[in-house]
């Protein structure tokens, strides 16, 4: 179970990740890291902007003077950045679950404003609403990146018990 946010340490594997392509500098990171979320997530300038100064002081990253933006702050990754982003990208390995509980998590708290009758959120006429219309097209979006990304969709008919045991999974860590 996560306690808040992404799983610890994905910003920074993106910055890493998106420094290994070429210099940036902090704004176009965060937009980049806006545009991999298809538009739907983008971390604030304040945790951006620490990452690459902490790289720049461990010696993972260095700026990069350019002569056409001299007020802009690029930061191209070094060999040491190169290294650690090695490790990160086998730290990162071990997140899906994490992933999976954030995705999952978001949902339910959606899935409960729209059923549990100690919610009352007012939801304005033409506008998103909390409830199952809103809440299919939500699944059916996300059916299609799958088959989009990965290709047709196949139901799982598992119990997350099932799921779990099929998969070699700890069974303890079955939430549903």
């Amino acid at each position: 179970m996560r306690k808040s946010g992404p799983p610890k340490g994905l910003i920074s594997y993106l910055v890493f990740e998106l420094l290994e392509e070429r210099p940036r500098y902090g704004y176009e990171i965060l937009k980049e890291i806006h545009d991999l979320s298809g538009g739907h997530w983008e971390p604030s300038y304040g945790s951006v902007y620490p990452i690459l100064y902490k790289f720049e002081e461990k010696g993972w990253a260095e700026r990069v003077e350019r002569e056409d933006e001299p007020d802009r702050k690029y930061f191209a990754l070094t060999d040491a950045g190169r290294d650690e982003l090695e490790a990160k990208r086998g730290e990162c390995g071990t997140k899906a679950h994490e992933f999976a509980d954030v995705i999952l998590g978001f949902y339910h708290v959606y899935v409960t404003f729209s059923t549990d009758e100690r919610f009352d959120v007012d939801c304005p006429d033409g506008d998103w609403s909390f409830d199952e219309q809103f809440s299919s097209w939500i699944i059916e979006q996300m059916i299609r990146h799958h088959e989009r990304d990965f290709g047709r969709f196949e139901r799982i008919d598992d119990t997350p018990e099932e799921f779990y045991e099929r998969c070699g999974l700890d069974p303890a860590d079955v939430d549903g």
